[in-house]
């Protein structure tokens, strides 16, 4: 099939674990044979002079990135401008290629790109595939107290009523995408994100080099990674520390990764008198990371709204103990007492417990993390889940769009916990080569 692909973000621009979702599935569906074009843009903050708009093939990928127009716009500031902005560029683009090429499917990941997606789907007369990796309404615990959060909402709920087949990668977004959006579950493909082992291996050697970057001592090392977001709950491992260190004394904290609620965060730390045993590590590139994972006792995935959790995938490729929340997709990546520890969202006592009950038995953990890395071979293989979406593609049907309304405003919907998670900054987002997930 003829694939026309749209992301905001595909290496060497990744912003989160969507990029690493879209590359590894356009490769793997050009290495099965699939014809893909890949539309995405250049780093932020460039502009046409500096870096136009290209096009490369990367195993056997067609990658079209597309050019900054040179309005002053920003993402921090103007996001839906900044955004409209960015689609205006790839629909350009687009239509310079549909003069020479036709796609049988054009594939839509996320709302950044539904602008361009939709209005090239409907010049090309094909179907429309929209994979939803997350939604405004989960990122804010149901709580869309602004402008902005109900903007991208409105979006989020155009797209998936306007695509002729959704996708989402666990069971947890599809209840999440249907209550939401007002569709049907049953119309949902739940396709899980995937991932390649190999690269998540190091030696000896790197891991013990990671792990004295850290802990100095002869003590329990902890890991958090990922984005620094309320949501991802790393504040949660911040206020289980005091208890761990108490059993487990001189134990410490790394935290990779970087977001909008570091600053937050280092206030935790201090408020429970643990910040000297918090490492913030920043961003760590692709290697070091790894050796980090494998070095660490126990990875702790804490997070409070999570659509997939490809850190967990991550973590089981580097061999490394887990112990992670049953929010969304992390209830179905890490099976509890098999693959990892669980706990439930923001019960910082049952974390605890999870990280005691690892470090109390060790042989025991290595047996789950081995089993976690097994499963990566079967559930969460690329090949199969490349060869799905080509299923889908396949059963994808052209549909007459017809005119919808705007969508109402969501219902504000409360639970524990949501007051913190409202109105919290959004994140500044780099411009280059991340590690997130």
């Amino acid at each position: 099939m003829r694939v026309l692909m749209l992301s905001w973000e595909y290496p060497p621009v990744v912003v989160g674990g969507l990029g690493r979702h879209v590359h590894a599935l356009a490769e793997q569906l050009a290495a099965q044979g699939h014809e893909v074009i890949l539309l995405c843009r250049q780093p932020t903050g460039t502009d046409a002079s500096t870096h136009p708009t290209e096009v490369e093939n990367r195993a056997k990928v067609r990658v079209v990135r597309v050019a900054e127009d040179p309005a002053h716009l920003s993402f921090e500031h103007d996001l839906v401008a900044w955004t409209l902005a960015m689609g205006h560029a790839m629909v350009r683009a687009g239509h310079a290629l549909l003069r020479g090429w036709r796609p049988d499917v054009v594939h839509a990941h996320d709302w950044l790109v539904a602008h361009p997606a939709i209005a090239l789907a409907e010049a090309a007369e094909v179907p429309l595939v929209t994979t939803l990796h997350a939604t405004e309404a989960g990122r804010h615990s149901g709580w869309l107290s602004q402008p902005l959060n109900q903007q991208i909402h409105s979006i989020e709920w155009w797209l998936a009523n306007r695509a002729d087949q959704l996708i989402t990668c666990s069971v947890a977004m599809r209840h999440e995408t249907a209550q939401l959006f007002d569709v049907e579950p049953a119309e949902i493909a739940v396709l899980h994100n995937g991932i390649s082992p190999n690269p998540w291996r190091v030696s000896p050697a790197k891991v013990a080099e990671a792990r004295a970057s850290v802990q100095a001592k002869d003590a329990p090392l902890l890991l958090f990674f990922g984005r620094i977001e309320w949501e991802k709950g790393a504040q949660d491992a911040v206020a289980a520390l005091p208890a761990i260190r108490r059993s487990h004394p001189g134990a410490v904290l790394a935290i990779a990764g970087q977001g909008g609620y570091q600053d937050r965060l280092v206030d935790e730390a201090r408020r429970h008198r643990v910040r000297r045993a918090v490492r913030l590590t920043g961003q760590l590139p692709d290697q070091e990371l790894a050796a980090l994972l494998a070095a660490a006792d126990v990875v702790v995935l804490p997070s409070r709204y999570e659509p997939f959790g490809i850190v967990a995938l991550e973590a089981a490729a580097a061999g490394a103990p887990l112990v992670a929340s049953t929010a969304g997709g992390l209830g179905e990546v890490v099976r509890d007492g098999e693959t990892g520890l669980s706990f439930a969202p923001g019960d910082v006592a049952g974390l605890t417990a999870g990280v005691r009950r690892v470090l109390a038995d060790p042989a025991s953990a290595a047996r789950r993390a081995s089993a976690a890395r097994d499963r990566l071979s079967t559930d969460f293989a690329w090949p199969a889940i490349a060869a799905a979406t080509a299923d889908v593609y396949a059963a994808s049907a052209l549909t007459l769009a017809a005119a919808r309304p705007r969508p109402a405003s969501p219902p504000q919907v409360d639970h524990p916990g949501a007051d913190r998670g409202r109105d919290l900054p959004r994140p500044k987002i780099p411009s280059g080569n991340l590690l997130l997930g």
